[in-house]
């Protein structure tokens, strides 16, 4: 069984592999980057180096297998994103390879210009996550148990509801919000927002 523990800094390589291993729906997306890193620039990273205390992970004795990142504050993240995040990555991927994937390209563009969240969405639900685990902790209630953690956080820092964006193809990831709590709200392109409220 896995422990639930908070984000250390040494723990930052393993959510970029993470993320680049589901990042297919759920599925192993290795084969769709040339660059690794590029997925958890976008949905990982930027969570555990400026805000570590809202990352918990999961570790198993292979080492660290899962986590849930996210923020309170959607817009201001996004604020603090353009100051302190997005700049260094602009100029990293100023002048891009040409060995580049269609992914890579894409993921590069979302450097470039991010997308937002939908804004209705966000004024409603303003807290938002990103989870992945590895299909060796899937099925044990780990996700049950790094959700419930977080949430809990959440509702004690007062936070009015949480929001996330699931992709339409991960039949598993959608049921499992489903079952967590999370209504549906619209669907966007290949994404499904979902929501769930923590105060009344």
């Amino acid at each position: 069984m896995a422990t639930i523990r908070s984000y250390r800094p040494d723990d930052l390589p393993a959510l970029y592999d993470i993320c680049l291993t589901t990042g297919a729906a759920g599925q192993d997306a290795s084969a769709q980057y040339s660059d690794p890193e590029l997925i958890g620039h976008l949905y990982a990273a930027p969570y555990a180096v400026l805000q570590p205390d809202l990352v918990l992970v999961a570790e198993d004795t292979l080492g660290v297998a899962g986590y849930i990142v996210g923020t309170y504050d959607s817009n201001g993240f996004a604020e603090r994103l353009e100051r302190e995040w997005w700049p260094a990555l602009r100029q990293r991927y100023a002048k891009p390879s040409t060995a580049l994937t269609q992914s890579d390209r894409q993921r590069i563009a979302d450097i470039q210009t991010p997308r937002s969240n939908p804004p209705a969405i966000v004024a409603r639900y303003p807290a938002h996550i990103h989870m992945n685990l590895r299909s060796r902790l899937r099925g044990q209630g780990v996700g049950t148990a790094l959700l419930e953690r977080w949430v809990d956080k959440a509702r004690a820092a007062g936070v009015a509801g949480i929001h996330l964006g699931a992709s339409v193809s991960n039949s598993g990831g959608v049921g499992f919000w489903r079952r967590s709590g999370f209504a549906p709200l619209q669907t966007i392109g290949s994404t499904v927002w979902m929501g769930m409220a923590l105060t009344d």
